[in-house]
């Protein structure tokens, strides 16, 4: 799978993981009941959605310029930084706005999902290769499904 199929498969699956995760994260932290927690949490699933799409069609751009495609660790963490980091800047006045809080707190919460959806994205993002195969910007002459080990 290729090309925008694979980024819309991507993300949404992504994001649905995110929200059977965040949901009951933010109910049990903030005494909210779950629907409003569940509401909050499809919001910063759009919001991560739509970063999700951009995010990685600007890294995959920058991939196929790269003297090596290799999808290695390494690529992967910057991968993963670059992702939560954005999506961190990002999602901060609006947590804060959401549950009344300031700044500083929403940024506290933020981290603390930055450090969970860390290890999600890069744990994900490798079984999602493994299951759909690396994307044309990670491929190599050998074959592509050595490109995802």
């Amino acid at each position: 799978m290729q090309g925008t199929p694979r980024k819309i498969l991507q993300a949404i699956l992504y994001e649905a993981g995110g929200v059977l995760f965040v949901a009951p994260a933010l109910a049990l932290t903030y005494g909210q009941g779950m629907g409003y927690s569940t509401l909050l949490s499809l919001v910063i699933s759009a919001v991560a959605l739509a970063w999700n799409m951009l995010f990685n069609g600007l890294f995959e751009w920058w991939e196929r310029r790269q003297p090596s495609r290799y999808r290695n660790w390494q690529r992967r963490l910057l991968h993963s930084l670059g992702f939560e980091g954005g999506l961190t800047l990002i999602l901060t006045p609006v947590i804060a706005a959401w549950l009344g809080i300031s700044l500083w707190l929403a940024l506290v919460t933020n981290l603390g999902l930055f450090v969970f959806f860390f290890f999600y994205a890069l744990v994900f993002q490798w079984v999602f290769d493994r299951v759909f195969d690396v994307p044309l910007s990670a491929q190599t002459d050998q074959g592509s499904a050595s490109s995802a080990r």
